[in-house]
């Protein structure tokens, strides 16, 4: 057998957190889609290394110290020259403040000691010295406090600059020593530097690699002007502005944004070559995918007939949407969608400003979605505002949200900075003001409010084309592969735009399991040696195990995860990668793992056991194992068995409602399938859920298994004035998400909650926060509680969930879970907030309930029967 070539390598590197930044995302999933073996590379907000996976892309996340920051501030004290007269040593506000403390704690025992000695008439005449030494300690502590006062008001704030970036601003030395190591350990064939603040990191790394043998091409993507950006403090500016200048023509190719920015890029610094032009762009692919599930006007909460204007994305002073506000007044059928990610200075300013002018019950703050999905959420809308200030930054480019605007089929409202307006005028889907010129404003929005249907026409599948990243990202494709001289073979599998990011598992923190198992390993001592496999969806068979072998000693097990590498690493005896599952050495090696060596099987999700060998289903092993004289028992735990029809008939608020198009599909004929095997091959199934007995009614309960210790804490509930409410969606549309989204955050912005969406975080960071939250806010669109909602309950936490009859009625009695339709939860909230003593006592009542029926006892008596067959 031939060994195919290795893929050729690409990092992608960005100073940031990755997640929200599209242009970054994009890039990597399009080399992903042409064969790059693509990494990349961000910047983590812990301590530790983070790892995950976006679709086939790895994901690494390193943290960034303050080493040379701090060294560099030390020598900056030293060096800098000090009036010492007035300070007397001194060194900084710190050291004041406890000089401070330290002459009010003696003023204290002073104080003290007089009062001690005034009890004694014989010691009268040192008490009335000591109260002299006293007030004179305090007026010279007085003159000291105004001295350093003094000289504080006339010391600069700030250094000059030294003309070498190292000095200037030593946060780029530390992110060269976080990022240069991960960088080099990947040993790419290229890598693509994002914005300035990776533009020595990528030449440096690059060199390193030259230096050790290896070729290593690398690329500047410039994002902005940065000359022309309003960095927070001069001598940031000064030090990117130097950065730039030392290291761009040191690049093997440069990339920015626009036109207009290349040919800056190239006369400031003496190019060769004119930068290559990629827009930032949506991907067209995705758009119309999630049509009619994800909705701005939907989470406005405002019917089709009310005029709506919409903003998307980062909100500070340069965007300029207090223009925007003040423009409402004059605009009094308008309504104004700010989609913002978290509540920020500049939003707050705006929401104060709206107050102020009467005009706050028209603007709506609502949430970000996936970066594939911002189209689709925004073509509900009938205008774009892009209200920027003029700076020399945004004058030079097409910003990424008119493209989305476009795209969403909505005309733009701009201001009258260079390059956007031109665009807008040119193509005539828009109108133009004047920036910061409400009235301006005003005028554009009622002119183009006027013209709607003849601006929307000209938004051109030409536009569209133009400014789509498939179309954009061609150029960089084709760069990289001159740049390497190297060529990737098409990809394996093919590479989806809509990849969402999970935690790999070489993130130590991603594991819900530190690997010690807690079961009785197989061993041929034991009279039932149970094999367990292959899902091992969120560990379940893990703790299956476990349950077993503390209720039985005569049984032993072996728990077998088929896993992608995107997949947790759940605890397990054996792996086996997914992607092998194909071969046929390795389809007999799982039939010579079973056959001679179980007595019973425990197959969970209707997978088959042997890979491929006898088909896709349990179904096709079913045959060897019986001839074999295995006795077998089919574990179900929701979607493989969960009909979508028969499910949406008898749920209005069904998650297949919301699925994303042909979903609800291809799930029903593997569900039909499924629970036509367990019809028909006489075998015991067990379900997980009880809501799974409406499609399965033949099954028996065997209820979600949690470790209750762990998840035990002694966190006091509903005490805080503001009670903490998570919510924890694996994938939006399955919980009924963006059903609920907008009551818990107008709930937040009233001050009433402080509302925490967790999305991709490791386990123990789910499990920390799960502990610190008043409210568990679970699922609105399956009628039944997982998980989730017992490791809630397990932290003594009230859960509020959405519950069919048939949960009840199938466990015998309700779960304390407050039952709730997702369009009566705000009303259920306001009832939980205002009551938080019988609240709280739900969570106690929670505890009760997990340690009943999911510690693992119910469940190992449901397996007892078929183990003693």
């Amino acid at each position: 057998m031939t060994t195919p070539a290795p893929r050729p390598k690409l990092a992608v590197i960005v100073a940031n957190r990755i997640t929200g930044d599209s242009r970054v995302q994009k890039t990597a999933l399009a080399a992903a889609r042409e064969g790059w073996d693509v990494t990349l590379i961000g910047r983590a907000t812990g301590k530790r290394t983070e790892h995950a996976w976006f679709g086939p892309v790895k994901v690494i996340r390193v943290p960034v110290g303050q080493q040379m920051t701090r060294r560099e501030a030390v020598r900056s004290r030293h060096s800098t020259a000090r009036v010492r007269l007035t300070q007397f040593g001194i060194k900084d506000r710190s050291e004041f403040q406890q000089l401070r403390s330290a002459h009010r704690s003696w003023v204290r025992e002073q104080s003290a000691r007089i009062g001690w000695l005034s009890d004694n008439s014989v010691t009268k005449i040192p008490a009335v010295g000591l109260k002299a030494w006293v007030r004179a300690r305090r007026q010279a502590h007085k003159l000291r406090v105004r001295a350093y006062g003094w000289e504080e008001r006339r010391r600069p704030e700030e250094r000059p600059s030294t003309g070498d970036w190292r000095r200037d601003w030593p946060a780029l030395l530390d992110l060269d020593l976080a990022f240069g190591p991960a960088i080099e350990k990947v040993a790419p064939d290229v890598i693509h530097a994002n914005d300035i603040t990776m533009i020595h990191v990528a030449a440096r790394a690059a060199a390193r690699l030259r230096a050790s043998g290896q070729r290593c091409n690398w690329l500047y993507d410039s994002h902005e002007y940065v000359a022309g950006v309003e960095w927070p403090k001069p001598l940031m500016r000064a030090a990117y502005i130097q950065l730039e200048q030392e290291f761009i023509r040191k690049a093997d190719a440069v990339v920015t944004v626009s036109p207009e920015l290349a040919e800056i890029l190239r006369k400031d610094h003496g190019l060769a070559r004119t930068p290559l032009v990629v827009r930032n762009a949506p991907v067209r692919e995705s758009i119309g995918v999630s049509q009619g599930r994800v909705s701005v006007r939907a989470a406005c909460g405002l019917d089709d007939s009310v005029p709506l204007l919409v903003y998307a994305g980062w909100i500070d002073a340069i965007r300029g949407l207090d223009t925007a506000v003040a423009a409402l007044p004059d605009l009094p059928d308008h309504h104004l969608a700010l989609v913002s990610g978290r509540r920020s200075a500049g939003l707050t300013e705006l929401l104060d400003q709206a107050v102020q002018l009467g005009v706050r019950d028209r603007i709506h703050v609502v949430p970000y979605v996936e970066q594939h999905e911002v189209p689709d959420y925004l073509a509900s809308a009938d205008l774009g505002v892009i209200s920027f200030r003029r700076s020399p930054n945004v004058e030079n480019s097409l910003p990424t949200k008119a493209a989305e605007y476009l795209h969403a089929g909505l005309p733009i409202i701009s201001s009258d900075v260079r390059t956007l307006s031109a665009y807008v005028r040119s193509h005539d889907v828009g109108e133009v003001h004047t920036a910061d010129d409400p009235a301006s404003f005003a005028a554009a929005v009622r002119r183009a409010t006027g013209r709607l249907a003849a601006l929307k026409a000209n938004i051109t599948e030409e536009i569209r084309q133009d400014l789509s990243w498939e179309f954009q990202c061609q150029g960089l494709m084709t760069l990289y592969q001159d740049m390497s001289g190297l060529t990737p073979p098409p990809p394996a599998e093919p590479v989806s735009w809509e990849a969402t990011e999970h935690a790999a598992v070489e993130d130590a923190e991603a594991a819900p399991a530190d690997h010690e198992l807690l079961w009785t390993p197989l061993t041929k001592s034991t009279p039932v040696r149970l094999g367990m496999g292959p899902a091992n969806y969120a560990g379940q068979l893990a703790t299956f195990a476990q349950a077993v072998c503390r209720d039985r000693t005569d049984v032993s097990v072996e728990v077998v995860m088929h896993k992608a590498p995107t997949s947790f690493d759940y605890p397990a005896d054996v792996y086996v990668d997914r992607g092998t599952l194909k071969n046929l050495d390795v389809q007999l090696d799982q039939v010579h793992r079973v056959l001679p060596r179980y007595t019973h099987v425990l197959a969970d999700a209707f997978l088959p056991l042997f890979g491929g060998l006898n088909g896709d289903s349990i179904e096709g092993d079913l045959p060897a194992m019986h001839k074999a004289g295995i006795k077998v028992a089919l574990l179900a735990h929701g979607s493989e068995v969960r009909l979508p029809r028969e499910h949406m008939a008898r749920n209005p608020y069904s998650l297949f409602f919301d699925a994303p198009e042909g979903y609800a599909e291809r799930l029903g004929a593997i569900a039909e399938r499924n629970v036509r095997t367990a019809q028909e091959c006489g075998l015991p199934v067990f379900v997980t859920t009880p809501d799974l007995l409406h499609d399965l009614p033949m099954a028996t309960w065997a209820p979600l298994v949690v470790d209750v210790d762990s998840w035990a804490c002694d966190s006091p509930v509903m005490e805080r004035k503001r009670p903490v409410v998570l919510h924890a969606p694996s994938k939006r549309w399955t919980k009924g998400t963006d059903r609920i989204m907008p009551v818990l955050e107008d709930l937040h912005e009233r001050g009433a909650i402080d509302f925490q969406l967790a999305e991709g975080v490791s386990w123990t960071r789910m499990r920390e926060m799960v502990q610190n939250a008043d409210i568990v806010v679970d699922q609105f669109a399956v009628g039944s509680y997982g998980t989730y909602a017992c490791e809630g309950m397990a932290a003594g936490k009230p859960v509020v969930a959405y519950l069919d009859q048939q949960v009840a009625d199938a466990i015998g009695e309700a779960p304390p879970i407050v039952n709730c339709a997702p369009d009566k939860l705000g009303e259920t909230m306001e009832r939980l907030l205002s009551d938080p003593v019988a609240t709280a006592q739900i969570g106690v009542d929670s505890v009760k309930y997990v340690r009943t029926y999911h510690d693992g006892t119910a469940t190992a008596r449901a397996l007892r029967s078929f183990l003693s067959s």
